[in-house]
C-alpha cells in the first residue's frame, strides 16, 4: 500500500493556499469601473508598458477625431458638437469593452487552469478505457496509476461545473453569446451569427449538455475502478468482462462527447469562427497531457521504492505514446493551420491573424514546447528509458500544452489584455496542489497492483 508522504502533503497543501491568495489577488486588484480603466491606459500611454494595439487605434481614431472637428468647426459649429458627441460615446465604449477585458483576466486564468486539469484526468480516463477494450498485456500494473489520476475528476467536475454556472449567471463576460441582448435583433447588442446559432448555444441547452458529459464520464470511472477492486477479490473474471464491456460503450460516448464539449467549452469563445478538426485538436492535447501524467506519476512512485513490477520498458512504453501524441498532436496543429491560412477566408482566417498578432509567443512557442522539444529528446530510444528525461520531457510537454489551452482560450476573453501573471500563475498552483492531493490521497485507498486482472502476469514480466 502506498503511503502519502507528510512532505508531498504539506506541499500540496501550501500550493493551494498559495493558489488560492493568487486567485483573489487578482479578482481584487481587477478594475470596478470605467474611470479604472481610463487612469490604466493613461498610465499605460505614458509609458511603463508602452500601448497595446487597441489603445494606439484609439489614440489614432480620438486624434482623427478631434482634428476633423477642429476642421468641421470653421464650417459648421452644430457640427463639430456632433463630431465631439459621436468620439465621446465611442471612447466610451471602448473603455467598457477594455473593463470587460480587464475583468475578465482572472476569471481567464480560472478557467484555463481549471479545464486543463480536468482535461487531463480525462485524457488519463480515455487511455485506461483504450487499454482495458484492446486487451492491452503490458499495462495492467499501471492501471491502478491511472486510477488514481482519475480520481481527481470528480472534484475538477465540481469546480468547473460552478464556473459555467456563474458565467451562465453573468458573473463574467468571457463567453460572449451569453451576454445580454445579443439574440435580440432591437437591442444595441444583437450579433446576427451569434442569433444564427442561438438554438444550439442556448444557456439551458449548454448547461444540460455540460452537466449530462461531466455525469456520463464521472459514472464510468466509478465503476471501472469498482470492477477493477472487485476483480481482485473474485474467482472468475466476470468484473474484468463487465469492465471490458463498459470501457466499449464509454469510449463510444465518450468520442461524441468530447467533440461537442470542445465546441461548448472551448470554440464558442470564438462564436463567428468554427473548424472542423477542432474536437481532434483539443483531444490531441489533454490525451498527450495525460499519458505525461502517468508517466510523472509512475517515475515518482517508483523513486519511493513503490510499483516492483513496473520497469524500463514500461516506461520506454509510455514514452513512446508521449512522443506519438505529440507527432499527432502537430500534424493537426499544422492541418487546421494551414488550411485556413491557405484558404485566407476572412471570416475563418481572422482566428490565427489575432493569435499571431497579439499572441505571437505562446502561439509559436506552443509548437516549440510541444513539437520540436519532444521531437528532439524522445526520439531516440536509449533516452526513453532515462527517467530523468522522461521528467524534463513531461515537464515541458505539459506546460506547452497548458499554453496551448491558454492560447484557444484569452484571445476570445481578454483580447490583447493578456499576460501570464498573478492569477494565471495562481491558477496553476491551485489546480496543481488540489491535483497533487486528491491524485495521491486516492492511491493510498487501494494496493497499487491489480492482482487478479487476466493480463497482470504478463504485465509484470513485460520487456523488450
Amino acid at each position: 500500500m502506498y503511503t502519502f508522504s507528510s512532505k508531498l502533503k504539506t506541499f500540496s497543501i501550501i500550493l493551494m493556499a498559495v493558489g488560492l491568495l493568487g486567485i483573489g489577488y487578482g479578482f481584487l486588484s481587477a478594475p470596478k469601473d470605467i474611470q479604472e480603466v481610463e487612469k490604466i491606459l493613461a498610465a499605460d500611454e505614458h509609458g511603463s508598458h508602452g500601448v497595446a494595439h487597441e489603445e494606439k487605434a484609439e489614440a489614432s481614431h480620438k486624434e482623427a477625431g478631434h482634428h476633423e472637428a477642429a476642421e468641421v468647426a470653421h464650417d459648421s459649429h452644430k457640427g463639430a458638437e456632433h463630431a465631439e458627441v459621436s468620439g465621446a460615446n465611442e471612447h466610451e465604449k471602448h473603455l467598457e469593452h477594455v473593463l470587460h477585458q480587464l475583468q475578465n483576466k482572472p476569471w481567464s486564468a480560472l478557467y484555463v487552469a481549471c479545464i486543463f486539469f480536468l482535461l487531463l484526468s480525462m485524457g488519463v480516463l480515455a487511455f485506461y478505457a483504450i487499454q482495458q477494450v484492446a486487451q492491452a498485456g503490458w499495462s495492467p500494473v499501471l492501471f491502478r496509476v491511472m486510477q488514481g489520476i482519475t480520481a481527481y475528476l470528480p472534484a475538477g467536475s465540481i469546480i468547473f461545473f460552478i464556473i459555467l454556472v456563474l458565467c451562465g449567471l453573468h458573473f463574467n463576460h468571457i463567453f460572449v453569446w451569453l451576454g445580454e441582448g445579443v439574440t435580440d435583433p432591437k437591442n444595441a447588442n444583437y450579433d446576427a451569427i451569434i442569433a444564427g446559432k442561438s438554438g444550439y448555444l442556448n444557456f439551458p441547452f449548454w448547461i444540460a449538455r455540460a452537466a449530462i458529459f461531466l455525469l456520463g464520464w464521472n459514472l464510468y470511472r466509478y465503476y471501472s475502478r469498482k470492477n477493477c477492486l472487485e476483480q481482485d477479490e473474485a474467482n472468475d473474471d466476470l468484473y474484468y468482462k463487465k469492465n471490458f464491456k463498459a470501457s466499449a460503450g464509454f469510449l463510444v460516448f465518450f468520442i461524441v462527447s468530447e467533440s461537442i464539449m470542445s465546441w461548448d467549452w472551448i470554440m464558442s469563445f470564438d462564436p463567428h469562427w468554427f473548424s472542423t478538426l477542432f474536437g481532434w485538436y483539443v483531444f490531441a492535447s489533454f490525451f498527450v497531457s495525460g499519458i505525461t501524467a502517468i508517466a510523472l506519476v509512475t517515475v515518482y512512485l517508483k523513486s519511493k521504492g513503490y510499483l516492483e513490477f513496473v520497469n524500463n520498458s514500461h516506461i520506454h512504453d509510455l514514452a513512446k505514446f508521449m512522443f506519438g501524441i505529440s507527432i499527432f498532436w502537430t500534424y493537426l496543429w499544422f492541418s487546421q493551420f494551414m488550411l485556413i491560412w491557405y484558404a485566407n477566408i476572412p471570416e475563418e482566417v481572422t482566428y490565427f491573424v489575432t493569435r499571431i498578432q497579439l499572441y505571437n509567443l505562446p502561439f509559436f512557442g506552443a509548437v516549440v514546447m510541444n513539437f520540436v522539444f519532444p521531437l528532439l529528446i524522445l526520439i531516440n530510444t536509449d533516452f526513453k528509458r532515462l527517467n530523468w528525461v522522461i521528467v524534463m520531457a513531461g515537464v515541458v510537454i505539459l506546460l506547452g500544452h497548458y499554453v496551448d489551452f491558454f492560447n484557444m482560450i484569452m484571445p476570445g476573453t481578454v483580447g490583447d489584455k493578456w499576460f501570464i501573471g498573478v492569477p494565471e500563475i495562481a491558477s496553476i498552483l491551485f489546480f496543481l496542489g488540489l491535483f497533487i492531493f486528491v491524485v495521491f490521497t486516492a492511491l493510498t485507498k487501494s494496493p497499487l497492483l491489480a492482482k487478479r486482472n487476466p493480463f497482470i502476469e504478463e504485465s509484470k514480466h513485460f520487456h523488450y
